[in-house]
């Protein structure tokens, strides 16, 4: 009988919480995962991210490691990419920042002496767009104000145990977040408008009439 082992699920969250994480959970058997906490009680081994790749830095030159860096609206996450991710390594090396990328990695904590630094180690990197990041920011979004319900109502005790998380500090993220890509899609709605008055004036100029004051019989037309 052939065993496969389940992949765990990738969490949605936002760069300012997973880089505020400093204490992990579970490994405790050989085979149990490893999980980083965050302030709001998320436990993720996996992330599901997308944003813009800032930067992508060769550590060393022909090391076939990267750093990069994935913005999102509350920050950024920093990253490494080596040979032990194939399939992302394959595709750093064709994706040049800025560039909106959908991203599937695991979730770390490097500790170093005193220090803890939240990382992501991807497994895959895909060219993705504005519309997927828009709705990565919405669910992302909703989860975190789920996670920051349940710390209200006092549901997950080792998260306000190790943490005692500023819960307004994490719901003014939100908001910002979702205000500012309420900007976007307000700006993006100018240009498109500004562009369509462009191509409407362009056709009258050709047709030497306005479209909105003559009455077009297809008829005339060899269409």
């Amino acid at each position: 009988m052939i065993r496969t082992t389940k992949r765990e699920v990738a969490r949605r969250v936002f760069s300012k919480e997973f880089n505020a994480s400093k204490f992990k959970v579970g490994g405790e058997g050989e085979k149990e995962a490893v999980y980083v906490l965050t302030p709001l009680g998320l436990r993720c081994n996996r992330l599901f991210i997308v944003g813009v790749l800032l930067e992508k830095d060769e550590v060393r030159p022909d090391s076939d490691m990267w750093r990069i860096r994935i913005s999102d609206p509350t920050g950024s996450f920093l990253g490494f990419v080596s040979k032990f991710q194939p399939d992302a390594l394959d595709s750093i090396a064709d994706i040049n920042p800025p560039e909106i990328v959908a991203v599937t990695a695991k979730a770390k904590l490097l500790q170093r002496d005193d220090r803890v630094l939240p990382l992501i180690r991807p497994e895959n990197i895909n060219i993705s767009d504005f519309e997927t990041r828009d709705y990565w920011i919405i669910e992302t979004a909703r989860a975190t104000l789920r996670r920051i319900k349940a710390i209200e109502k006092g549901d997950d005790k080792l998260a306000i145990e190790k943490y005692h998380p500023n819960i307004e500090e994490y719901r003014k993220a939100v908001i910002e977040a979702l205000m500012r890509l309420k900007e976007e899609q307000a700006i993006l709605e100018e240009e498109r408008l500004e562009e369509k008055k462009e191509r409407k004036e362009e056709e009258e100029k050709d047709l030497g009439f306005k479209l909105d004051e003559e009455i077009i019989d297809l008829s005339d037309f060899e269409i």
